[in-house]
């Protein structure tokens, strides 16, 4: 069997805008935070651009297309001014993702089952204006074949329920959400989709999966946040790395 293909890490640097936020003011930077995550090794850089700007706001988009040497893929909701700003600033990719005001944290995949018409005319429009479109959704197979059928040439799988059950020590809920997660992955790929995948990994977990062949890239913020704390951005994000590279190297 051939080696399996290189991991992509996208770092999310979200949080990092959420701190600045609290306070106010300029620091800490978020573009600076991805340009450390850059240089540390990181593939490229993911920003939510929330429609209440609770962390990133609209000059950090700007900043980021200006001044970071990889891709930025920009997580949105499928509304017009969200679409409106992404065909302005023309990042390298668009994850469509479930919005809600009251949430702390994207709490699962989009319904692109029961929103196809709508999430087809958004990604439409962005990928006609050179925007890569992928959405954010469970491993299910209504979920996967109606992403394929809207067009998004991607899909990245919410690791989040697998994640929570590995952290609360449940191995039988765990197993089982890895197992849905490998299956909605060979399903994904089988049908012709770049499979991502993210939401509440860590370095364990992110060597488990990183040993499935058919997931592309693995998008990270929170937790390597948190870790930089303790260890500094550039070395979580280094640790980061190893972990996949050993993972991958099981596949």
């Amino acid at each position: 069997m051939p080696s399996p293909a290189p991991l992509r890490l996208g770092v999310n640097v979200d949080h990092v805008a959420t701190v600045r936020n609290a306070r106010g003011g300029r620091n800490p930077d978020p573009v600076r935070a991805a340009e450390v995550a850059i240089a540390a090794g990181a593939d490229g850089i993911t920003a939510h651009l929330r429609e209440d700007r609770r962390h990133i706001v609209d000059d950090d988009i700007a900043r980021l297309m200006a001044r970071i040497t990889k891709p930025l893929n920009l997580e949105m909701a499928a509304t017009p001014e969200m679409v409106g700003i992404a065909r302005k600033a023309r990042p390298h990719a668009a994850c469509i993702v479930p919005e809600r005001r009251q949430e702390r944290t994207t709490e699962g995949g989009l319904d692109a089952a029961g929103q196809r018409e709508a999430l087809r005319a958004a990604a439409g429009e962005l990928a006609a204006a050179g925007i890569r479109v992928s959405l954010f959704i469970a491993a299910e197979p209504a979920q996967i074949e109606a992403a394929a059928a809207i067009g998004a040439p991607v899909i990245e799988l919410h690791t989040g329920a697998w994640c929570d059950a590995l952290a609360a020590g449940d191995a039988a809920a765990a197993a089982a959400e890895f197992e849905r997660i490998v299956r909605g992955a060979a399903l994904a790929k089988g049908a012709g989709l770049e499979v991502h995948a993210g939401h509440g990994l860590d370095f364990a977990s992110a060597e488990k999966i990183a040993a499935l062949r058919e997931i592309a890239e693995l998008n990270i913020g929170h937790f390597l946040i948190g870790e930089a704390i303790f260890e500094g951005l550039d070395g979580a994000v280094r640790r980061m790395r190893a972990a996949m590279t050993r993972g991958r190297a099981g596949a």
